[in-house]
């Protein structure tokens, strides 16, 4: 008999999570209350319900994707109260390592078992199942989590305890912004230079510049035809979600007392950005800073 598995949270990055779910034998129940959300899981061949609360009664284990830490705090005070006893909650959002710690929490009080288990590699990864997945908690949860998360990722890392995925997760994504800041002025400086983005990538892609925000989601057309710069910066990884993920950078960095100015820096400038762009990936990013230079694309 297959597993029951709950999934609330239906959207760019849940709804191909659960469909892989699907795919690997799972039985999913799905709730998301957007209507087209709902007839995208049901298509993928999940069961839709009205509730969170309806979603997690046979679940054995509950996946969570969410917008934010206040929604996944109000979703588990919804679904905790109506899950069996010991159900395992494992919540793949990306919010603050507070939020993380305190839904948790809720869970374990309630009488069940919790993971933080937030994910990188944006809607392609989760289509395509090679998410990386970056969890927090205890080894007996991890290794019950472990089949289903291998079902929707490449690489699944236990990285500690209890929020210690989130901590992972928000690092990561810091370093990523900074990656994609610095790229973007060396290529906008290559530009003023007469350096072809051809060039800069084959010299680039091979030296010490070399970074996956080159190679995987280089921020020109051409050099990597799958980067959404080839797709007038459709995402990918929006705007918007990498100023939320630099906010909880920021704050987990002042909450931390660490001397950290490029990330607040970075923080500043996708936060301007987002005002203007939220919904363009991040790489979009060079569009910003070739106008803020004055020249228009090489």
């Amino acid at each position: 008999m297959s597993t029951t598995v709950a999934f609330l949270g239906l959207g760019h990055m849940g709804g191909p999570m659960a469909a892989n779910l699907v795919r690997a034998g799972y039985q999913v129940v799905a709730f998301d209350p957007v209507p087209a959300a709902q007839e995208q899981a049901r298509t993928d061949g999940a069961t839709v319900v009205d509730t969170a609360a309806l979603a997690v009664e046979k679940a054995e284990i509950v996946f969570t994707m969410l917008p934010s830490g206040r929604i996944v705090l109000d979703v588990y005070r919804e679904a905790l109260p109506a899950a069996a006893p010991g159900t395992l909650f494992v919540d793949c959002s990306t919010i603050d390592v507070a939020d993380a710690v305190q839904a948790a929490e809720l869970a374990v009080a309630a009488g069940h078992r919790a993971l933080d288990a937030p994910v990188s590699g944006g809607v392609g990864g989760a289509t395509a199942g090679t998410l990386t997945f970056m969890v927090g908690g205890s080894d007996t949860d991890f290794a019950a989590a472990l089949p289903p998360l291998e079902a929707m990722g490449g690489k699944v890392v236990h990285c500690g305890g209890t929020g210690v995925g989130q901590a992972a997760k928000i690092c990561n994504n810091m370093m990523l912004g900074i990656s994609m800041i610095g790229l973007s002025e060396a290529i906008v400086l290559g530009e003023k230079l007469g350096l072809s983005h051809d060039k800069f990538f084959d010299v680039v892609s091979t030296a010490s510049g070399q970074c996956w925000a080159l190679t995987t989601n280089c921020p020109v057309p051409g050099p990597v035809p799958t980067s959404p710069a080839n797709n007038d910066y459709q995402p990918g990884f929006a705007t918007g979600l990498m100023n939320k993920d630099l906010g909880l950078a920021s704050n987990a960095l002042r909450t931390n007392g660490v001397d950290a100015q490029l990330g607040l820096l970075a923080t500043e400038i996708y936060q301007r950005f987002a005002e203007q762009a939220a919904h363009r990936d991040f790489s979009a990013i060079i569009t910003d800073i070739r106008t803020r230079s004055e020249q228009e694309p090489a």
